[in-house]
């Protein structure tokens, strides 16, 4: 029975759904259980994440805090020694909290006060100058390319003498840190205050944007203020702070957090990864490392960076100014902040990928996880762990590998001459697969096996994880990519530090891990496109391993979005092996009144084609024409601004085509749609988006009305909001199932019904979850477009889904509870003329 009086300490009188919600999801965490939670875009759903999961964290700090303070005590001891023991205790689990609170309360009195010179980046500490020239400009003596000596794949090379059993990594660890270019020495906590893991909200969604957004909610909220002792005189005194801000930690990316000018200039994301791990380098000069990391020696700023962070809510732009106000590098500096803090913000791959969490120190053993915008979690998962490699890349990898083996041979001593060549022997074995896939198939793609990449010759007598981990340890990445350079001439040059490329040995190390992956989790594949060299990529078909320990150490586990319909694969697919009972599902209306929204299924035109859209049946003449004389219809009905949905790029621009070539009268389609509305369209490519949602808003705003033209699973269709006038009407036309003859989408069916079979179903059984699943894809992107069209409580806005599969009972099942609460009766679905004047009703009681 929920809690009515449960207070969530929401900055405004809640909607009824949002109490819902946040009730639902306080009892989701206090359960323990793994909650898939749909509340639509508009309802609150951030702040009521917010609200709920914070007002738990609260409690359970007050009740954790309460039960470690009232033990059980032997009733022959005195009263007044039973009471001084309490204290004692009380004082102890308090004083690390007490000495932390008070810095972080110094801290935000002096900023209230100097908050305007704050923000501008006045340096705290006189900062370190940094030189702007290219470190690798002064490659010149070539024996710095050499490979240091490595004996035995047996033995491990010892960790730096000042990390050495000093921090409590493991060897592995260690050695990922190393990889990654972390810093050698730890940063260590003030002497005497040893600073516990806190219990913490894990906060995680796509994009630094969505993450940005949700800190300003953040800010709106005020909570308790820990601790908060039952009987806690000192807290009744005063002499602890009752409200406060949440101590708060947002987690990026170097691009995010960077403030060394001559890296963040680099370029792209992986150019100033790149840039930043060379200066880290033991071949870098002392002068030319960065002055920024993180040392032994500036233990003190890092620790008023943690302070400073942790004083106030930041978000991600905070840190940058903060680090660069101190003289701290934010990247490596904010980690220090983790233990102490109480919600941490990050990205998916930072989340998701355990060699990043590994590599944070991020522990999430009984800890909450949140993950917004969740609808694609599973193929977030998929994408993270899936990899390409080009027939470019390993035929320019292999020319410069064998440019190095030439030049070094007889430098290179011990197993590094055996491990290069096992490499070169390796990457030319896939390299010739895929030469003659590409020679002797006209296949567009076809599925591979590891046998038929590793069929060269010796390839029998090479231990690939031996070989892979040689790889890791010994940087031979680095080497190539440093010696190709130089030879080139690239290294004295400035266009180093724009280069928009990870070394490409390290690309292919990527792929040669995934040669190691279990065979039934993920599949490799041929691909052959015109606009791009042909390459080998692995895909995860399985993201259930990746994410199972991320479930089995969290305490609970919430997935959230405004569209997570269907909601059946996350348990078959994500949750396959959690037990029923801890798997709880949420789904909620929309906040608008019944009355604002108009959905309809479209099954005919006006001159009674009927709208299917199979693959099949799309291409007709007739119902392409009349599908552009349905929009003209619709666009004269509906006022401002009119959306439309496509199933891809391509039908997009066929449609489109077909449209200007059609006359009717004296005017093709094309130009009767342009004199209703001003048409807009969505381009394919990456840019030009913001100016086409310009021009879109710019000609509703003059009072025209506009037509945008998009595809579902574009740029449009997600995280684009078109609110009241930018959206009256979502018209989404067919369906967007994959292509079922594709060799992934095969492998991808094949999989899901041989793992069903796996867990004792039947082969009926098994191929009606991968007809299921391909469903459940489709419907996903639907929903997630349709999404787009309420934004807040008062809006109102029409949904058309034009083909007459939307009114049959298996598809409209798939549709979110608040979109079908809106269909009319489903047996008889309305016809062209009864909708355009349900249309013009529904619009005449709200323009």
């Amino acid at each position: 029975m929920a809690d009515t009086k449960r207070t969530f300490h929401h900055p405004f009188k809640p909607y009824d759904i949002q109490s819902q919600l946040m009730t639902a999801v306080y009892d989701c965490i206090s359960e323990g259980k793994v909650g898939i939670f749909e509340s639509p875009t508009g309802t609150g759903k951030s702040l009521s994440l917010i609200c709920s999961t914070l007002s738990w964290l609260r409690d359970e700090q007050r009740i954790s805090l309460d039960r470690q303070v009232n033990v059980e005590e032997s009733h022959e001891e005195p009263a007044w020694i039973l009471e001084q023991a309490k204290k004692q205790r009380t004082e102890n689990i308090l004083q690390w909290r007490l000495e932390l609170e008070s810095r972080l309360a110094k801290i935000r009195e002096k900023e209230a006060h100097q908050r305007i010179q704050y923000e501008k980046g006045e340096p705290l500490k006189k900062r370190a100058k940094v030189n702007p020239c290219n470190s690798s400009s002064e490659l010149a003596d070539e024996d710095q390319f050499v490979l240091d000596d490595y004996e035995s794949e047996t033995e491990v090379k010892a960790p730096t003498a000042s990390r050495a059993g000093s921090d409590g990594f493991s060897i592995a660890s260690l050695d990922l840190l190393r990889k990654l270019g972390e810093p050698i020495e730890p940063t260590r906590e003030d002497p005497g205050l040893e600073l516990t893991d806190e219990l913490k909200i894990f906060f995680c969604s796509r994009t630094h944007s969505q993450l940005t957004q949700f800190v300003n909610e953040l800010r709106r909220v005020n909570f308790p203020e820990t601790p908060r002792l039952k009987d806690d005189k000192e807290c009744m005194a005063g002499n602890v702070q009752q409200e406060g801000p949440i101590r708060h930690l947002p987690l990026g990316s170097r691009r995010n957090l960077c403030i060394n000018p001559s890296v963040v200039n680099a370029g792209s994301t992986k150019a100033i990864n790149e840039r930043c791990l060379d200066l880290q380098q033991s071949s870098t000069p002392q002068e030319k490392k960065c002055p920024f990391l993180p040392n032994k020696h500036n233990e003190v700023l890092v620790n008023e960076f943690r302070d400073h962070t942790l004083a106030r809510i930041r978000d991600i732009e905070d840190l940058g100014v903060l680090g660069k106000a101190i003289g701290i590098c934010p990247y490596y500096a904010s980690r220090a902040s983790i233990k102490p803090s109480e919600i941490v913000t990050l990205p998916y791959p930072l989340l998701l990928q355990k060699s990043s969490r590994e590599a944070l120190g991020i522990l999430l053993k009984g800890h909450v996880i949140v993950i917004d915008e969740a609808h694609n979690l599973m193929d977030a998962i998929s994408n993270i762990h899936s990899i390409t490699v080009t027939q470019s890349q390993l035929h320019r990898c292999r020319t410069q590998l064998r440019a190095y083996l030439l030049k070094f041979r007889n430098k290179l001593k011990g197993k590094n001459r055996v491990y290069v060549a096992q490499t070169l022997r390796l990457i030319d074995s896939v390299s010739d697969c895929l030469d003659r896939l590409v020679s002797q198939s006209s296949d567009i793609e076809a599925l591979v096996t590891v046998g038929d990449m590793m069929s060269g010759k010796g390839i029998d007598q090479i231990n690939l994880h031996k070989l892979v981990r040689y790889l890791a340890d010994s940087k031979l990445a680095r080497k190539v990519e440093g010696y190709n350079e130089h030879v080139t001439g690239q290294a004295s040059s400035t266009q180093k530090a724009l280069s928009d490329t990870t070394p490409l040995l390290t690309h292919i190390q990527g792929f040669m891990q995934a040669l190691l992956n279990p065979v039934a989790e993920g599949r490799f594949f041929f691909e052959r496109e015109e606009s791009s060299s042909p390459s080998f990529r692995y895909l995860l078909l399985d993201p259930t391993f990746h994410f199972k320990e991320i479930v089995e150490e969290a305490r609970a586990v919430i997935l959230a979005g405004g569209t997570m319909s269907p909601m059946d694969d996350y348990a078959r697919h994500l949750f396959a092996y959690v037990a029923k009972e801890r798997l709880k599902t949420w789904s909620c209306g929309h906040i608008i009144p019944k009355q604002n929204l108009f959905v309809r299924p479209v099954s005919r035109t006006q001159d009674g084609v009927d709208l299917d859209f199979s693959f099949t049946k799309r291409n007709s003449i007739p119902l392409v024409n009349g599908l552009g004389e349905s929009l003209v219809q619709l666009a004269v009905a509906v006022p401002d601004g009119l959306v439309v949905f496509f199933p891809s790029y391509a039908y997009l621009d066929q449609v489109s085509v077909q449209w200007q070539q059609t006359t009717s009268g004296s005017e093709n389609l094309w130009t009767r749609l342009r004199n209703c509305k001003s048409v807009f369209k969505e381009s394919k490519g990456a840019s030009g988006t913001e100016d086409t949602l310009r021009q879109y808003s710019q000609a509703i705003d003059e009072g025209k009305g506009a037509i945008l033209l998009s595809v579902i699973g574009g740029k449009m269709s997600e995280g684009i909001n078109f609110s009241d006038k930018l959206g009256r009407a979502v018209v989404v036309v067919g369906l967007p199932f994959p292509n079922l003859h594709s060799v992934q989408w095969k492998a991808k069916l094949d999989y899901i019904e041989q793992s069903t079979m796996d867990r004792g179903g039947s082969s009926a059984e098994g191929k009606a979850a991968g007809r299921e699943f391909y469903e459940n894809a489709c419907m996903r992107a639907v929903n997630q477009s349709i999404g787009r069209a309420i934004r807040h409580q008062k809006d109102f806005a029409s949904i058309l889904l034009l083909d007459r599969r939307y009114s049959t009972p298996r598809i409209a099942d798939k549709l979110p509870g608040w979109i079908k609460q809106s269909f009319e009766d489903r047996k008889a679905p309305a016809t062209f003329p009864e909708i355009i004047r349900g249309l013009r009703d529904f619009f005449q009681t709200k323009v």
